[in-house]
């Protein structure tokens, strides 16, 4: 059997598959980031959650952790400061009581999960944004820069881009449209500046919160709003860049078809799935968009198959894919 763990800020998902295809167990758990905003995170907090969520699919499967033959452990925040890696990679090792794991971001669960864990790109946009393909062995990733200053494309960026129409239309600068009502009703304020209160002092810029304002945004748009439709529209674009600029890296020739995938709950906007598409048909690149075959947990299971050497056969994968509930667009950060 082989474990997935698809760890995120809010939830951390387990999922145990065995080689025949079969889903023998699944677990959710407490997030596992450990760059936590309320001060529970640490590597400690990530030892806890993975007590937790490993104990419990072992139980259900009727198993030990030595009846597991090799797990992938995605991790919220891997790699963003490299003098923690030594201490997230040695965690799983404590709960497991063995070495047969691997780590690493949690943005390979998306890619695995969505195209089986063969080459091509996914592209994540949920909260924040990024992609990551795979071809002949080599992985890259582009964009996740954080949304400080970077996660084009995602419902924190979306949010924030239509926090910036709000002032506008506020003082003149934009004719007011529908987003201006749907973010004062939102957010109940009593004069337009308050808006200001309210994200800097009371949220203290939390990026949950902002993100959330995505859904006002996609609102306002489907009323008719030009700068909220024009917002998701380049929200698209963005995306699309992103899985650009991966086929490029990645060494994908001009005549080779690329598969493409999707993650996160902003694709469940249709305004930014057309505008993403229209970008990636009118770029230089050919593409095989596909709808996610399974979600990110199994896709943690299916890559620690690939990393034992004994990736699932296409008759266990069609298994896999006629009894799992894929739930393409359910995603920790679906904001839409």
């Amino acid at each position: 059997m082989f474990l997935g763990v698809d760890g995120g800020g809010t939830k951390t998902a387990f999922c145990l598959v065995d080689s025949t295809g079969t889903v023998r167990a699944e677990a959710l758990g407490d997030g596992a980031y450990y760059f936590a905003e309320n001060g529970t995170g640490g590597v400690d907090h990530v030892v806890r959650v993975l007590e937790k969520g490993i104990a419990a699919v072992c139980d259900k499967a009727g198993i030990t952790t030595d009846g597991i033959a090799y797990a992938f452990l995605g991790l919220p925040g891997y790699g963003e400061a490299p003098r923690d890696l030594p201490a997230l990679d040695a965690a799983p090792g404590k709960v497991l009581g063995n070495d047969r794991y691997a780590c690493d971001n949690d943005m390979i669960c998306g890619w695995a999960g969505s195209l089986g864990a063969v080459d091509g790109i996914n592209v994540i946009s949920g909260t924040g944004s990024m992609v990551y393909g795979e071809r002949n062995g080599s992985g890259v990733r582009v964009g996740g820069w954080s949304e400080m200053f970077s996660d084009e494309g995602s419902a924190y960026w979306i949010a924030v881009q239509g926090l910036n129409a709000f002032t506008r239309m506020s003082d003149g600068r934009l004719p007011e449209g529908p987003l201006a009502d749907a973010l004062r009703h939102h957010l109940e304020l009593v004069d337009d500046l308050e808006i200001i209160d309210v994200v800097l002092n009371r949220w203290h810029g939390r990026r949950s919160d902002i993100a959330g304002l995505s859904r006002s945004v996609s609102r306002a748009a489907e009323l008719g709003d030009e700068a909220a439709a024009g917002i998701l529209t380049e929200a698209g674009r963005e995306l699309a860049t992103l899985v650009d600029t991966a086929r490029r890296r990645l060494g994908f020739t001009a005549d080779e078809t690329v598969p493409v995938s999707y993650s996160g709950g902003v694709f469940g906007s249709a305004a930014v799935r057309d505008a993403f598409t229209a970008r990636l048909r009118d770029g230089d690149g050919t593409y095989d968009l596909r709808t996610p075959l399974f979600p990110p947990a199994i896709g943690a299971a299916l890559y620690a198959a690939k990393r034992a050497g004994t990736p699932l056969d296409a008759a266990a994968l069609t298994a896999l894919r006629d009894g799992a509930d894929p739930h393409p667009l359910e995603d920790r950060n679906d904001v839409f």
